[in-house]
């Protein structure tokens, strides 16, 4: 076929025939069906991401309607310790310690010990997760080590400095030592 494209372009004196022409056009009608394909390839992909945060959304609306409609309250408990793949030990809120089951739905692997849960009150059952109850950035800063400071860079404590060398003077006063304690 090409070679009578070709020839026909020679023939012509130059000039395109209707053949080369054809050609041409085919080969342009397919590069834009290609980029056609390839758009709606991109958007049927992410349609297919946005049903699949739907139905996730969806599923997870659908756990709080359950457990909302489902008439018996929930305890708050704290996961102490896995016993097995579906037993745990979980401290309540108001006090005693249980071993319970876990939900299927629930991914065990992010049960860990310190964990908040919500328990089912017939059953004691781990109905889901929960958010922890301290702000993450409170919780972060108390764990953190002031360094090494020293009174005089602490403001407001001169009333009580005054009181602890009161005290001190007033053991000199009726001849008592101190006794200072040396790390040994």
């Amino acid at each position: 076929m090409l070679r009578k494209a070709r020839y026909a372009t020679l023939i012509g004196n130059g000039k395109t025939t209707a053949v080369s022409m054809d050609r041409t056009a085919a080969i342009n009608s397919y590069r834009e069906a290609v980029k056609e394909h390839s758009k709606t390839d991109t958007k049927l992909k992410e349609l297919r991401q946005q049903y699949k945060e739907a139905v996730q959304e969806f599923d997870h609306s659908e756990e709080d309607l359950k457990s909302l409609q489902s008439g018996v309250g929930q305890i708050v408990g704290e996961v102490l310790r896995q016993l097995s793949e579906d037993k745990f030990i979980v401290k309540a809120s108001n006090g005693p310690r249980y071993v319970v089951g876990c939900r299927k739905m629930i991914d065990r692997g992010q049960l860990k010990q310190g964990t908040r849960v919500a328990l089912d009150m017939t059953t004691l059952t781990i109905m889901r997760m929960l958010p922890r109850e301290v702000d993450p950035l409170v919780h972060n800063m108390s764990h953190e080590s002031p360094g090494d400071v020293k009174y005089s860079e602490i403001g407001g404590l001169t009333e009580q400095i005054r009181e602890l060398r009161e005290v001190g003077g007033g053991f000199q006063r009726v001849h008592l030592q101190t006794v200072r304690y040396r790390g040994r």
